[in-house]
């Protein structure tokens, strides 16, 4: 915040940004060397608007119509919407419970591999709240290398990863750089969101015509939010990490405040949501989410907002202290709800 105050003091700094500043990548580069041992050039990074701008546009670099894109289900629907804004055909791949939420690729069919040109995955995952194991990145890269598939890995919550786990990169796994790109974000990692500062790293190639797609319809981010993002990059980290352990916290407030009221959610291993199976009982998510609305004030999200395999689930965000939360969870242990579905 000092920093961006400083810069927009500065009347040179209301001039078009039409550049990358060269202190912004850097500061890029050396943050992603110290947090994931990723080692990049400077032609290798962008930034975006944010990764939700991003999602929206890397379609137009990569796809012509009728491309295909494989995305998972239940995702972000941007994820989704990207590639149909170019009008390229989508092909959902399945994240299901019994596979721990992670995509079994050798369950795509052949066919189907050989034709997609792009796949997007997101790990730590929203709205499924479940990171990969180093294994499946590994698979991921040799799968692409199989059937010449670009990756779009979307890591804007590794910097919120819980318990024993670390957040890691896509591309700090040998062979990554060649078969992808990476979206990494500065708002949820440094609080930035409004701010709307994130990173497309990775593939060379792509990113230069990424980069040169953005200029048609972009003249810069605004310098002072630039100076901003290097500070956070170039600064402690103390502050991230116990932003985390926050976030931690409130992960155990709610989903341990729920299992203790009869209602079997399981603790989120990263982002700053719960993926929780409605009740038994009720036959919809939208059907319970306007019910614990109605009943206990405390409002979530339908899992069927997030794909047709969202249903039967509910996202909740972690964005309150833990002793708003635990009340929370008090109003729906009064509202009576989880016993409805017993009643009938």
């Amino acid at each position: 915040m000092e920093a961006v105050s400083r810069a927009a003091m500065d009347p040179e700094n209301y001039k078009y940004a039409l550049e990358d500043l060269p202190a912004l990548l850097e500061a890029v580069r050396d943050f992603y060397q110290r947090r994931f041992g990723v080692k990049l050039e400077r032609d290798e990074i962008m930034s975006l608007y944010g990764s939700q701008e991003g999602m929206a546009h890397i379609g137009w670099m990569l796809c012509d119509p009728g491309d295909l894109v494989l995305v998972p289900n239940p995702g972000y629907p941007i994820f989704s919407v990207g590639p149909k804004l170019c009008d390229a055909r989508v092909w959902e791949y399945p994240l299901l419970p019994e596979n721990g939420f992670l995509p079994r690729l050798e369950d795509i069919p052949a066919e189907i591999a050989r034709e997609a040109k792009l796949m997007i995955v997101n790990f730590p995952g929203n709205p499924v709240c479940k990171t990969a194991p180093d294994s499946f990145y590994r698979e991921l890269i040799a799968f692409a290398r199989k059937y010449e598939i670009i990756i779009l890995h979307d890591n804007a919550y590794a910097d919120l990863v819980f318990g024993e786990k670390t957040g890691t990169s896509f591309l700090a796994f040998e062979g990554a750089k060649e078969v992808g790109v990476e979206f990494y974000s500065l708002s949820k990692t440094f609080s930035y969101t409004g701010a709307r500062m994130s990173f497309a790293l990775g593939r060379r190639e792509l990113i230069q015509k990424f980069r040169a797609l953005r200029t048609q319809f972009d003249y810069g981010t605004f310098l002072p939010v630039q100076y901003g993002a290097i500070a956070a990059l170039n600064g402690p980290f103390d502050s991230v990490l116990s932003q985390c352990r926050e976030y931690e916290e409130r992960n155990r407030a709610l989903c341990g405040g729920l299992r203790s009221i009869g209602w079997e959610v399981p603790d989120s291993e990263g982002t700053m949501f719960v993926w929780a199976p409605i009740p038994k009982g009720f036959q919809n998510s939208v059907e319970f989410t306007l019910k614990l609305m109605e009943r206990a004030g405390v409002i979530c999200v339908p899992g069927s907002s997030f794909g047709s395999l969202g249903e039967g689930y509910v996202r909740m965000a972690l964005v309150l202290p833990p002793e708003q939360l635990k009340e929370a969870v008090e109003s729906i242990r009064r509202s009576g709800i989880l016993a409805i579905p017993r009643e009938r």
